[in-house]
């Protein structure tokens, strides 16, 4: 429970500077902020992928903040997730697990996040699919925070920040309790080092939006009751706490329920296509 706690603090920064970011655009739209944040969605994969492979689920959750406020495309959202090791690489290291090991997961996840993420842009805007604009107004009417009574960025920022935080402590705590009793057990009643039941089972473990579930992966792949597929495929689906506040802040379920079906759906089929790499 420590951990979750440090873990969770960790986010403050992340959700704080994500926040005064979308409250600055809103507050000065039209301006040399926005037009640069426009203009950087065409590389925002490749931004995205490098930024998730930071072992720290705060860039999961930062992202889904500016997927929601319109500021990144969903390529970049599904690249951050796809990227998002969490726990993985610091539990690898205190294993000491070959250092050649842990690059070519790294290695492996960006450069398939960064395909994916581009590709869905591509297919998207082939079919002339339209990201809303920057709009921190639909966060507020989703959350009913009343922030936009204060004046400036600083106070909405904060109060952003707080209501997140707390949905965030709340949810992910009870989901912290149940690892901590069930967790590890569970997880080994599905044998995750079948071939193909391991990658499909695994991908779903991969969904829950907590730390422990990579902490837990990581444990059961050294002691060899999860495959090297299996693994992946837990990783590239797992997005720490994006998905979480993703279904928080994004008022479109429908939206929030298809980039859930690509993570998984993806992350499967690539956990099965690069396990025999690792």
């Amino acid at each position: 429970m420590i951990d979750f706690v440090k873990e969770t603090l960790l986010l403050l920064p992340f959700l704080f500077v994500t926040y005064l970011v979308l409250e600055a655009v809103e507050a000065h739209a039209g301006g040399a902020l926005e037009r640069w944040l426009e203009r950087a969605k065409s590389v925002g994969p490749l931004a995205g992928a490098l930024a998730g492979a930071i072992p720290q689920c705060g860039v999961s959750a930062a992202a889904a903040s500016l997927y929601a406020g319109g500021v990144v495309t969903v390529g970049t959202l599904v690249a951050v997730f796809l990227s998002t090791s969490d726990e993985l690489i610091p539990v690898l290291i205190s294993k000491q697990v070959p250092a050649a090991f842990m690059v070519k997961i790294v290695a492996i996840k960006v450069a398939a996040a960064i395909a994916v993420g581009f590709s869905l842009n591509a297919i998207l805007a082939f079919a002339r699919h339209i990201r809303r604009p920057v709009a921190v107004h639909d966060l507020c009417a989703h959350s009913h925070c009343g922030c936009h009574e204060h004046k400036g960025i600083l106070v909405p920022a904060l109060i952003h920040t707080a209501e997140i935080f707390i949905f965030i402590v709340v949810v992910s705590g009870a989901i912290e309790l149940a690892m901590h009793y069930f967790g590890e057990d569970c997880l080994n009643s599905l044998r995750l080092n079948t071939p193909v039941f391991g990658e499909l089972a695994a991908g779903l473990v991969g969904l829950i939006p907590n730390c422990a579930v990579s902490v837990a992966g990581a444990e059961l792949y050294c002691k060899g009751a999860m495959s090297a597929g299996a693994l992946m495929s837990s990783s590239f689906a797992g997005s720490g706490l994006g998905l979480l506040v993703l279904f928080r802040t994004n008022r479109n379920l429908k939206e929030n329920l298809a980039i859930l079906a690509v993570v998984y759906v993806v992350g499967v089929a690539l956990g099965w296509l690069t396990g025999h790499l690792i």
